[in-house]
C-alpha cells in the first residue's frame, strides 16, 4: 500500500492554504444506505456551521445517484463558495471507500477497477478540474469519535461501576493487511481514551473484516470473540461492546449481534450518530483545512 498525505490541495489554482475572503464550501461524503441511514448524515449537515454552504453526497444507494459528487461540488460553486473542503464521514482513511474520495477530489489518478466501476454503475464521476479542492482525513482516532464512544459506554453500564467491567470496540475493519493495521492503531488510541474517561478496568479492539471471503471473516469474527470470553473471565463480569460505524444498518443491528451471540456482553448497536461530537468534527475538519 502506498503512504499518502490527506488535505493536500488538488486545483492548480490554489497556491496556498485556504485563507483570506475566500468563500469556503464543505461537501460531507458518506457511504450510504437506505433513507434512515442516509438521514443521520444529512442531519449532521444541517447542525453543520462552516461558515458557508455545505451539502451532502454518498458513495452508494439510491441517493448517491440522486445528488452525485460531481453534481454537489458543482452545486457549492453555484452557491458562492470558491473552494470547497471535502470531509469523508467515514470511519477511517485507510479504506477501499476513501481511495473513492481521493480519486474523486482528484489527490490521485489511481483507483482500483472495481471500485472504479462501482462509481460509474452509480453515475457518480470527479469533479471539473478547475474547482479548487482539499480532502480532509477522516474520523480515524479523532478525540470527539472517543467522546462518542465513552458516552455510549456509559449507556451501557448504566450506572455500574466501570472499574467491574471492560470495554470492547468493534468495527467493520478492510481486508488489506496494511489498511487492517492502521484501523488498528486508531481503534487502540479510542479504546485507551474511552478506558481513561470511563474508568473501565480493561479495553481492547477488534475487527471482524465484514467484506472479507466467509473463511476469513470467520476467523476474525473468532479472534473478537476469544478475546471478548478473555475480557469476561478476568473481570467476572459482561463485557461493554460499542460498534464503531456510523449509522444504524445490518452491520450494527443484524451481524455484529449474531458474532457476538452467546457471549457475555452488554451490546446494543448504537453507532457514531446522531451525537453532538460528530457536528464539532466536522466543523473541526474544516477549519483545519482552510486555517480558520
Amino acid at each position: 500500500m502506498t503512504t499518502r498525505s490527506v488535505g493536500v490541495t488538488v486545483a492548480l489554482a490554489l497556491a496556498g492554504p485556504l485563507a483570506g475572503q475566500d468563500r469556503v464550501g464543505t461537501l460531507l461524503v458518506a457511504h450510504g444506505a437506505d433513507s434512515a441511514w442516509n438521514a443521520r448524515v444529512e442531519a449532521v449537515a444541517r447542525a453543520t456551521n462552516t461558515g458557508g454552504p455545505m451539502v451532502v453526497t454518498f458513495l452508494m444507494g439510491p441517493t448517491a445517484r440522486a445528488q452525485p459528487f460531481q453534481a454537489q461540488v458543482a452545486r457549492l460553486r453555484e452557491e458562492g463558495a470558491d473552494r470547497v473542503v471535502v470531509v469523508p464521514l467515514l470511519v477511517s482513511s485507510h479504506s477501499g471507500h476513501f481511495e473513492q474520495i481521493r480519486w474523486l477530489a482528484r489527490q490521485t489518478d489511481s483507483l482500483d477497477h472495481t471500485m472504479r466501476h462501482h462509481l460509474h454503475e452509480g453515475g457518480i464521476d470527479r469533479a471539473d478540474s478547475t474547482v479548487s479542492i482539499v480532502l480532509a482525513p477522516a474520523m480515524d482516532d479523532a478525540p470527539e469519535v472517543a467522546r462518542v464512544l465513552a458516552d455510549r459506554a456509559r449507556a451501557l453500564l448504566a450506572g455500574a461501576d466501570p472499574t467491574l467491567h471492560a470495554v470492547f470496540l468493534i468495527a467493520h475493519g478492510p481486508n488489506d493487511p496494511e489498511e487492517r493495521a492502521e484501523w488498528m492503531r486508531a481503534l487502540r488510541v479510542l479504546a485507551d481514551s474511552v478506558q481513561r474517561s470511563v474508568g473501565f478496568r480493561d479495553a481492547r479492539t477488534g475487527v471482524v473484516q465484514d467484506d472479507a471471503p466467509p473463511v476469513v471473516r470467520a476467523e476474525a469474527v473468532a479472534g473478537v470473540r476469544d478475546l471478548i470470553a478473555l475480557q469476561a473471565a478476568v473481570t467476572g463480569h459482561e463485557v461493554i461492546v460499542v460498534p464503531v460505524a456510523i449509522s444504524h444498518g445490518p452491520f450494527t443491528d443484524k451481524k455484529l449481534r449474531a458474532d457476538l451471540a452467546g457471549l457475555p456482553v452488554r451490546y446494543d448497536a448504537a453507532p457514531l450518530l446522531p451525537h453532538d461530537e460528530v457536528v464539532r468534527w466536522v466543523e473541526r475538519r474544516v477549519r483545519e483545512q482552510t486555517g480558520r
